[in-house]
């Protein structure tokens, strides 16, 4: 069965947006593996700070049904989309990975791994051995490489109301 990794991020009304998002996901794909939840700044708009993990579970959906599914969750728990791409918003599920798959449309490997400490540590995290499709590169080693000045993260505690 393939392996998902999904980021997942809120910047609006943080705790029980996250809380929503990581139970809605539970509920739709089943047991997952989370990694600790971690506090950013805002990137690319002036903004609250934003609380973000990674979550990873196995599937036998295939990529376009698990992307539907992340956006009806995403609407569920109140995404406005009507506003710029760069803006708060009350929960955001991006698919990350789909096992190595590469693809286009929806786009997999998702660029932020690269680009996004919020995406990036958290990924290590939970799949340090797992290389990314395209670079080759294990996830850890592409996290010990990152430059770490170029944006502030640092680990929260989060009460999810649930043994994990």
């Amino acid at each position: 069965m393939p392996r998902v990794y999904v980021s997942i991020g809120s910047n609006i009304d943080r705790e029980a947006s996250i809380r929503a998002g990581v139970f809605a996901l539970r509920e739709r794909f089943g047991p997952l593996i989370l990694s600790s939840v971690y506090e950013s700044e805002a990137v690319g708009f002036e903004g609250d700070n934003f609380f973000n993990l990674v979550a990873g579970f196995d599937t036998a959906e295939p990529v376009e049904a698990v992307a539907a599914g992340l956006r009806e969750i995403e609407d569920r728990n109140g995404r406005d989309r009507s506003g710029p791409r760069f803006s708060s918003r009350t929960l955001d599920l991006d698919m990350l990975l789909y096992d190595d798959r590469v693809c286009a449309d929806p786009q997999i490997p998702r660029f932020e791994i690269l680009e996004n400490a919020f995406v990036l540590w958290p990924l290590a995290e939970i799949a340090p051995e797992t290389l990314h499709p395209q670079e080759g590169v294990r996830f850890i080693d592409l996290w010990v490489r990152f430059d770490k000045e170029k944006q502030q993260l640092w680990p929260v505690e989060f009460d999810w109301g649930f043994d994990e």
